[in-house]
């Protein structure tokens, strides 16, 4: 995979943070999402917003991947209105236990981050059933 040049991660994080603070999670509960580095702490959140890339960490970028893929599949599921993509990750979800999504997230870390991911996007969750069958 080819590397991104600083300014390509950081609109990739501006991007993260921004459906994040969109979602209406606390600071904690970014950290946690993303699966922060226990050095960093709520105050380091305000620099990703502006002009710092996420730091670079192995569980960051794979946990930054699978949101920007459910931030894609909200933008596609609901091209004509951008509040919509908030307001699912809000609403209870059958296959999510009847949980949020952003419940599920939040209680079951990166699991529950790949079922938010597949519940949005069919293609993602065909290759994840395609990949237990080998």
């Amino acid at each position: 995979m080819k590397a991104l040049s600083k300014e390509q991660e950081l609109l990739r994080t501006q991007k993260v943070m921004s459906a994040l603070d969109e979602w209406g999670l606390s600071g904690e509960q970014i950290l946690f999402l993303l699966d922060m580095p226990k050095s960093e702490r709520v105050r380091h959140l305000a620099r990703y917003r502006k002009d710092t890339p996420f730091p670079d960490d192995e569980n960051v970028r794979s946990r930054v991947t699978y949101l920007l893929g459910i931030i894609d599949a909200l933008r596609t599921t609901y091209p004509r209105n951008v509040q919509m993509g908030a307001r699912w990750m809000k609403l209870p979800q059958v296959r999510l236990k009847n949980r949020a999504p952003l419940q599920a997230m939040l209680e079951d870390g990166e699991q529950g981050v790949v079922a938010v991911l597949s519940e949005l996007d069919c293609a993602y969750a065909w290759e994840l059933s395609g990949s237990r069958l080998n």
